[in-house]
């Protein structure tokens, strides 16, 4: 048979061999489509585990909001949006975003509630340098101004009025890239307060932890007027001689845990505050229930642990054990002076190591610092209740340098079980007492008649309470994230 003067079968080898050059063709096409798409979405999955007060739902990561790890774009906008978005699902099991590798240029941005920001092993949020992206915002009311004076540049992440909010990771690192607002500072270059690393306000259920804070403008972590506080596995470092760069200010805060961080800082490494003057006594709210434990800290020119100065609110029911001191300036402050008011009470602290000390222990009533010329000179602070034992320090200059305010004397302090062993070149007077009253047992060098010596038949173990505050009760639960990442 002929077809147009062709053979059938010479047809059918050609229709074959169209057909065939066809699906060679196609396959070509598929296959090298697979082959340039898989050179530049080649899916990897990213996974792992981590502990956290509570597990999410949906994740994305910054990536998926056109953020870029280069260390030169901002990404300011990016976490704003990411976080946006993931606040849909706040009633849908919470929102977890990713910070991979690289570095990432930001602002200031708010997070959001049920929200965790989960930082990977080699990500960096790096502080933008310019002034813009960092609004101004009003002075906290339970101080009035901002604590360098006029209102405050908002910290880089904040937020407020927020429930079950988490900032965790691989131990990835924060970098406030504080030089710049430390050289405005020295140089009155500021009108306004200068950024903390994190702040959260009026907040409840906050986990922040497996994260490391380097050169803060100010503040590392500032949580305020919130409750229900979990601060663990923290590593902050600043260089010493960097102004105000405090570790972390649990403010007006109830129900707080900080654990097994490392804290290498300009000013107090944990620092307890409640407001400054009469704006604290009128906000009224204090710090209460707050352990702080295996902590170390080296703070050449300040304390380990300060109490105060900013305590009108008052302050009561801390406890701080197994904690360890490196060439700091003391290791337990209390700071107050007239017109504060409030109170500060019921504090334990034991198991308490200390290596080249100025003081072991320093209380102040002078303190100065007012943020106005509005407070009363007439609010006087409560200090009473105070218990150190279980203690040893070595190279201390001086043991102990005690100051209470005339006519409003610090009382009920007790120290027991102290060993403090001196410097080559100590102080000719180890302990200095005036206005303070309390009791000591088993104190070496022997404290000062104002702490009466309770005697070897008559040894006094101070105050420590064995009931564990609310916050030991949460326990953290392992979590796990897992998404395809195309390349």
């Amino acid at each position: 048979m002929h077809l147009k003067g062709i053979s059938l079968t010479t047809y059918k080898v050609q229709k074959m061999g169209v057909v065939l050059f066809c699906l060679v063709f196609l396959v070509g096409i598929i296959m090298d489509s697979k082959g340039v798409e898989g050179r530049k979405t080649r899916a990897v999955l990213e996974n792992f585990e981590y502990v956290a007060m509570n597990c999410r739902s949906h994740s994305a990561s910054i990536t998926d909001f056109g953020g870029v790890g280069d260390g030169n774009t901002s990404n300011t906008q990016a976490f704003k949006t990411a976080v946006d978005h993931l606040s849909q699902f706040q009633s849908d099991g919470g929102g977890l975003l990713f910070v991979p590798a690289g570095k990432w240029l930001t602002g200031s941005f708010n997070l959001t509630n049920h929200f965790t920001l989960f930082l990977h092993k080699d990500a960096v949020l790096l502080a933008s340098q310019d002034m813009s992206e960092w609004p101004l915002i009003a002075p906290l009311p339970s101080y009035g101004h901002g604590r360098d004076g006029g209102g405050r540049y908002a910290s880089l992440i904040t937020g407020s009025n927020l429930t079950d909010v988490i900032i965790t990771g691989e131990n990835g690192t924060i970098d406030g890239q504080g030089e710049m607002w430390w050289q405005k500072f020295h140089h009155k270059q500021l009108k306004n307060t200068r950024p903390y690393l994190i702040e959260l306000l009026y907040s409840d259920g906050i986990q922040i932890s497996n994260v490391t804070l380097i050169n803060s403008p100010s503040w590392n972590i500032h949580p305020v007027y919130s409750s229900n506080i979990i601060i663990q596995g923290i590593t902050i470092s600043a260089p010493v001689n960097s102004p105000n760069t405090d570790g972390i200010n649990p403010d007006s805060c109830t129900n707080t845990r900080i654990e097994d961080c490392y804290i290498v800082s300009g000013d107090d490494c944990v620092a307890v505050k409640s407001g400054w003057d009469e704006y604290g006594i009128s906000f009224g709210m204090p710090t209460k229930q707050l352990i702080i434990r295996r902590l170390t800290c080296i703070s050449p020119t300040s304390a380990v642990i300060a109490l105060g100065s900013e305590m009108s609110g008052g302050i009561q029911d801390v406890r701080a054990e197994n904690i360890l001191a490196i060439n700091s300036e003391s290791g337990v402050r209390i700071k107050t002076g007239a017109g504060r008011g409030g109170f500060v009470k019921d504090i334990y602290v034991k198991g308490f190591t200390m290596h080249t000390m100025k003081w072991a222990f320093w209380m102040t009533g002078n303190y100065g610092s007012h943020p106005d010329d509005k407070y009363d000179p007439n609010a006087l602070p409560t200090i009473k209740n105070i218990n150190y034992r279980d203690m040893v320090a070595d190279h201390v200059k001086m043991a102990a340098r005690l100051e209470g305010i005339s006519g409003d004397p610090f009382t009920e302090i007790c120290i027991s079980n102290v060993t403090i062993t001196l410097a080559a070149k100590p102080k000719k007077v180890q302990w200095t007492c005036t206005d303070v009253g309390g009791i000591s047992s088993d104190v070496t060098p022997k404290p000062c008649d104002a702490l009466a010596d309770q005697g070897a038949d008559h040894k006094t173990e101070c105050e420590y309470p064995k009931d564990p505050l609310p916050i030991d009760d949460v326990k953290l639960q392992t979590c796990s994230y897992e998404r395809k990442r195309y390349l």
